[in-house]
C-alpha cells in the first residue's frame, strides 16, 4: 500500500499559461503545459521536481495558453502526452513529429492511471475543439479525490458529476462580469469569455462552489483568473459568501507563481 500523500500545485494558472502538478514524491504527472518549457522548467524547480520525474502529461485542450511548452519542454524526453481526439487533431496541424509520436490519444471520455493516480475525463463546455476536466483518485494509506477544471463557461451536468464528491478542487473562477464589460477587450472576444463556452464568471463560481461544499469538498482552488477582467479579492469575496456556514478552505491561484491546493 502507498503510505505517501499526494500534493497538487498550480505551476501558473491564468491568460498567459497554465501548468499543474501533481505528485505523490515519487510518480509526478503534469496537468498541461502553457507558458515556456524554460519557465514549466524552472517552476518544476521550485516545486522540487526535475523535469525527468514526470510521469506523464494530461492535457485539458489544445489551446495555446495549455499547450505551448510541450514542444520544447519534451524535445528529447518520452513522456506519454495523454489527449482526446479531436484536440489532437488540431495540436498535430502544428506540433513537430517527436511530439506527435508521444501523444496517447483518447475519446472525450476516458480513464488512465499513472502510478497511483487515476484520472477519468469528463467533457467541460469551452470554444475549443474538445476541453475536458480530469477527476482524480489518488491511492494512499487512503483512497483520496481531487477535481480539477479550468476551462468552462457553464456548469453542466457532466461537470458536476466529475466534481461533486471531490475533497478538493481546483475549478475556473475567471472574470468579473462588470470589469469584462467596461474592460478593454474588444465586443467579440468580450461575448465569447460571456459566452456558455467561454470562461465561468465569479458568480456562476460562487454558485457551484455551496454545491461542492455542500456535497462534501473541504479545498477549492480558484484557477484561471483574468489579469484584466478579475482581481482575487473579487473572486475570493464572492466564493466565500456563497460559502457561509461551510468550513471550507479556498485559495485563489496566481499567474506568475506557486500555489498549493
Amino acid at each position: 500500500m502507498n503510505t505517501r500523500e499526494y500534493t497538487l500545485k498550480l505551476l501558473y494558472s491564468g491568460s498567459t499559461g497554465n501548468a499543474a502538478l501533481i505528485t505523490d514524491g515519487e510518480t509526478a504527472v503534469l496537468i498541461d503545459a502553457g507558458r515556456s518549457a524554460k519557465v514549466l522548467a524552472a517552476s518544476l524547480a521550485e516545486a522540487g521536481v526535475v523535469p525527468e520525474q514526470i510521469s506523464a502529461i494530461f492535457l485539458t485542450h489544445e489551446h495555446r495558453d495549455h499547450t505551448s511548452a510541450l514542444e520544447v519542454f519534451l524535445k528529447n524526453r518520452t513522456v506519454p502526452v495523454h489527449i482526446v481526439r479531436a484536440s489532437a487533431e488540431k495540436l498535430c496541424r502544428t506540433a513537430g513529429n517527436h511530439l506527435q509520436e508521444l501523444l496517447v490519444i483518447h475519446p472525450p471520455l476516458f480513464t488512465e492511471t499513472v502510478g497511483p493516480f487515476t484520472f477519468r475525463s469528463f467533457p467541460t463546455p469551452h470554444d475549443s475543439c474538445c476541453s475536458v476536466g480530469y477527476r482524480i483518485q489518488f491511492s494512499g494509506e487512503t483512497v483520496h479525490e481531487i477535481g480539477y477544471a479550468t476551462d468552462l463557461g457553464t456548469v453542466t451536468p457532466a461537470v458536476e458529476d466529475g466534481l461533486l464528491g471531490c475533497e478538493a478542487v481546483v475549478l475556473e473562477c475567471n472574470h468579473d462580469p462588470e470589469m469584462l464589460a467596461d474592460g478593454p477587450y474588444p465586443p467579440d472576444l468580450k461575448r465569447r469569455i460571456a459566452s456558455r463556452n467561454g470562461h465561468l464568471s465569479n458568480g456562476d463560481c460562487a454558485e457551484f462552489c455551496a454545491r461542492l461544499a455542500a456535497n462534501g469538498t473541504k479545498r477549492i482552488l480558484l484557477a484561471h483568473l483574468s489579469e484584466t477582467n478579475n482581481l482575487p479579492e473579487l473572486a475570493l469575496s464572492e466564493v466565500k459568501s456563497s460559502l457561509a456556514g461551510f468550513a471550507v478552505h479556498v485559495g485563489t491561484a496566481a499567474p506568475d507563481r506557486i500555489t498549493e491546493l
